[in-house]
């Protein structure tokens, strides 16, 4: 029986395809991958995002169930990621204590809210929303994250006790801890840089926790995970936080909608370029808001994709969502059966467990590329970056600074388009004649073109550049427009090409314009400044024609 396509849209699991025994086999054992290395790196961003460490483990249970269920990118590994956990603890930092209930509250509200918001704009078919954070940005307040976030985890991973300025006095390290932390962070470096494939960090936790229990780590003062409540999660429905209190979540709330949304669009992109797909943003935003509304409901935090296990879930094999289904299983059973095992696993090596997954996240050599390729975006990248170490622990204010600096250097940009005079070019090509030191196309004759939409940003600066030039210039006997490159025009600029139009007439100057695109001549015919009359712009198809005009007009 065929599926009714609007079912396919609201329930997009229904596309995945039957399944078969070596299909099942093969989805088991990335799940099973995959599964193993998101229970210690959930505890361990639980840690970051200041929640019970449990949340870590319930944040990667029922969420990913939901995401995998209703995304169109249904190989997405989704959980608790390094950048939304630092963006949850760094939010909620000036308004609780981390791990207290009013904490626990408030993340569930983050959560609830930021899912909401996404399941609003999928619906809306709004993700092109997403676009108003360019490359440049996230990549600089990524790293700026990642730096921050290393920087967090420095006193866990080290065994500093107390805090910085008592350490500066009178340095005291656990050495315990110091050791746990950093052997665990070679292990895992060199794991991941040769052996991605492997659970390596199932086995470091767990080879930690018994050598942990061996030593008796705790007994010393050493810092360990502690007991966790075992057991599926309850319904947590999270008591009104006071308005006061919701005002100063909208800032955080939009930030990680916005970059938790991002992190997925890497990660998506991705997958369906190796599918030869076209990526649905806006079921992906459905999906992910949804993952993010049932954690909130488990009592956890807000979710995301996550690239390094989406990555390992497509390296090992992993074809449909069925392999989010068994790295499911896999959860559930821990949740049941294996938390134990986690009592005793030193808080070093959670910290470990973060700094390397943000390590590969610091690319300094990103911001010497970009200065190759733009200086003006380079230079929002680096204050970007700049600005979201120093507004620590507010860390919304680097990206948001960041979309506003490329905001305003796109506007500036299409205020000031490129209008040039153009020449021909010994190849036959018509450039600006400046630039080239090109000779005129004909003698008293301008001919402009303009590199962008003639609207209410651009229309401005070309009827100032054909009123000075004729200011400059006033034996000009004809105007020629060069329009191939003008794709839209609105009603500002509609009434500006007929101010220029009145003027060249009055002076008795004709234009040609070449190359008009049709949508530009429908609005221009529209207002009647396309006519039959001597005086109107006369048309050319092509740049050839216009070209054999003039040379036929200069000719003695």
């Amino acid at each position: 029986m065929r599926i009714p396509s609007y079912l396919l849209r609201l329930l997009p699991f229904l596309r995945w395809p039957r399944p078969s025994a070596g299909l099942l086999r093969s989805e088991a054992m990335a799940g099973l991958t995959v599964g193993l290395m998101v229970i210690p790196q959930g505890v361990a961003y639980a840690q970051l995002a200041g929640m019970p460490l449990v949340t870590g483990i319930y944040a990667s249970f029922l969420p990913a169930l939901a995401a995998v269920l209703f995304s169109a990118s249904a190989r997405l590994s989704v959980g608790p990621v390094a950048l939304t956990s630092l963006l949850i603890g760094a939010s909620l930092l000036p308004l609780a204590e981390p791990g207290s209930a009013e904490w626990v509250m408030l993340a569930v509200w983050l959560a609830l809210l930021s899912g909401a918001l996404q399941v609003v704009l999928g619906l809306a078919r709004f993700g092109w929303l997403m676009n108003l954070v360019n490359a440049p940005v996230l990549m600089a307040f990524t790293q700026g994250a990642a730096v921050l976030i290393i920087l967090s985890q420095l006193r866990a991973l080290l065994g500093i006790q107390g805090d910085w300025p008592a350490l500066l006095a009178a340095p005291a390290l656990h050495w315990g801890a110091c050791a746990f932390g950093l052997v665990a962070l070679v292990l895992l470096w060199l794991a991941r840089r040769w052996r991605p494939d492997l659970p390596t960090i199932l086995v470091v936790v767990l080879a930690s926790s018994g050598l942990s229990w061996l030593l008796g780590f705790e007994q010393s003062g050493g810092r360990v995970v502690g007991a966790l409540p075992a057991g599926m999660p309850s319904l947590y429905w999270p008591g009104w936080p006071g308005l006061h209190a919701l005002g100063q979540l909208v800032l955080p709330v939009l930030v990680i909608t916005l970059v938790s949304f991002l992190e997925t669009a890497a990660s998506a992109k991705v997958d369906n370029e190796r599918k030869g797909e076209r990526w649905d943003q806006d079921q992906d935003l459905i999906g992910q808001g949804l993952a993010k509304i049932v954690s909130g409901l488990s009592g956890a935090f807000a979710t995301s994709s996550s690239f390094s296990r989406s990555a390992l879930n497509l390296y090992a094999g992993a074809q449909t969502g069925w392999a989010t289904i068994f790295s499911v299983v896999v959860v559930w059973l821990a949740l049941l059966f294996f938390l134990p095992l986690l009592q005793q696993v030193p808080q070093a090596v959670l910290a470990a467990i973060v700094v390397v997954a943000v390590l590969n996240l610091i690319k300094p050599r990103e911001f010497t590329r970009l200065w190759r390729i733009s200086r003006v975006e380079a230079v929002i990248a680096i204050l970007t970056f700049a600005i979201t170490i120093v507004t620590a622990p507010q860390l919304y204010w680097g990206v948001l600074s960041g979309m506003l600096m490329a905001l305003s250097h796109f506007l500036y940009q299409r205020l000031h388009p490129r209008i040039i005079e153009v020449g021909l070019h010994p190849d036959g090509t018509l450039r600006d004649r400046r630039r080239w030191q090109l000779p005129v196309l004909a003698a008293d004759t301008l001919a402009l073109r303009m590199d962008a939409e003639l609207d209410f940003a651009s229309a401005a600066a070309f009827e100032r550049a054909v009123v000075e030039y004729l200011a400059e210039h006033p034996q000009t006997r004809q105007v020629c427009l060069i329009a191939q490159p003008i794709n839209r025009i609105d009603a500002t600029g509609v009434e500006v090409f007929a101010r220029v139009l009145a003027q060249l007439q009055s002076r008795g100057i004709p234009l040609l314009i070449s190359g008009l695109k049709l949508p530009v001549e429908h609005a221009l015919h529209a207002a009647s400044l396309l006519t039959a009359e001597d005086d109107s712009p006369r048309l050319y198809r092509t740049d050839a024609e216009v070209l054999a005009l003039l040379r036929a007009a200069d000719e003695p």
